[in-house]
């Protein structure tokens, strides 16, 4: 159940989180960070998919989407923290 595919996702969120935090700007730490890819993937599969790009095929790609999404996650979160 629990093993090496939960640990890639939650090494490819962080280091998504931390990338996209550097990206914008800004502060982060392992569990923020660790939230904010994990998130911003969601968010960027999702826009991924709207748009009509292939996702979750390779890895460079849910990557992408992962930071794509994390910098929207932390974009939004600081307009809303205003």
């Amino acid at each position: 159940m629990f093993g090496y595919p939960l640990l890639w996702t939650l090494l490819l969120g962080l280091v998504a989180g931390w990338l996209a935090t550097k990206l914008v700007g800004g502060r982060g730490g392992l569990v923020r960070n660790l939230v904010i890819g994990l998130v911003g993937a969601l968010v960027g599969h999702w826009i991924f998919g709207a748009v009509g790009i292939r996702v979750g095929g390779p890895f460079i790609t849910s990557f992408l989407a992962a930071v794509f999404g994390g910098v929207i996650v932390i974009v939004i979160g600081r307009f809303l923290g205003r």
